[in-house]
């Protein structure tokens, strides 16, 4: 089974409304003809606004929108709903709290269940980083602080690097003072697409916009500037 990851550092249908590549991407990677994809809000606290931003962008596409919520479920069957999705898209917002609430519901076990059936992983900010060991996260307010994740991608992840500079400097600081894993930067805009846990790909919707890798050497921090392929409109 060919198990996918698409970590996005931001945009998408709730940051690019005009822009629609990042989406059309991940749905793209599915090989339904029409592929059934269930946006999860948990780190937004299941906002209305944000699941109705993302039916006015998937309604318009060939694919089976739908959601779930754990605030206003509408089925009982959390598991069999997931497992019948071919592509899951998790929303941004506070990652801590939806990680909780995904483990006391258990639907964090469902989620791997469904990736490890071939169900695609995608998500922004939020639903980022929680596929990666830890991730840089503003759970907490006023504060950017490690947190540890799902663990289905090895290293840290930090999202919104260019539209959020005050990360910069502290993803940096973290990984250099063995805080945080060593692990990868995106600049809004910019996606990272795993398949089998291996890096295939670093895509952007933007004509700017980076990712960055970061890695110790000697107890030297090493970053690289990657370049990613842009999407066409």
């Amino acid at each position: 089974m060919r198990r996918q990851i698409i970590a996005l550092g931001g945009g998408g249908f709730s940051m690019e409304p005009e822009n629609p590549l990042l989406d059309n991407y991940i749905l793209e990677q599915s090989d339904k003809q029409i592929p059934k994809i269930c946006f999860i809000g948990t780190a937004s606290g299941d906002s209305i606004n944000y699941i109705d931003r993302f039916y006015s962008r998937f309604r318009e596409k060939n694919c089976y929108p739908s959601h779930l919520s754990l605030f206003k479920g509408h089925t009982d069957k959390i598991e069999e709903f997931i497992l019948q999705q071919d592509i899951i898209f998790v929303g941004g917002r506070n990652t801590r709290n939806m990680l909780v609430l995904w483990k006391e519901w258990g639907l964090d076990e469902m989620i791997i269940k469904a990736y490890s059936d071939g169900t695609i992983l995608s998500g922004l900010s939020a639903g980022a980083i929680c596929w990666f060991e830890e991730g840089l996260t503003d759970s907490v307010p006023t504060q950017l602080n490690r947190l540890k994740c799902l663990g289905l991608l090895k290293g840290s992840n930090c999202p919104h690097f260019d539209g959020e500079p005050e990360r910069q400097n502290m993803y940096r600081d973290k990984i250099r003072t063995g805080e945080m894993k060593c692990g990868f930067a995106c600049d809004d805009g910019v996606g990272l697409h795993y398949i089998a846990e291996k890096l295939e790909a670093i895509i952007s919707s933007r004509e700017s916009g980076c990712a960055y890798g970061y890695e110790m050497k000697d107890n030297v921090l090493c970053e690289e500037k990657i370049e990613p392929m842009r999407l066409d409109k």
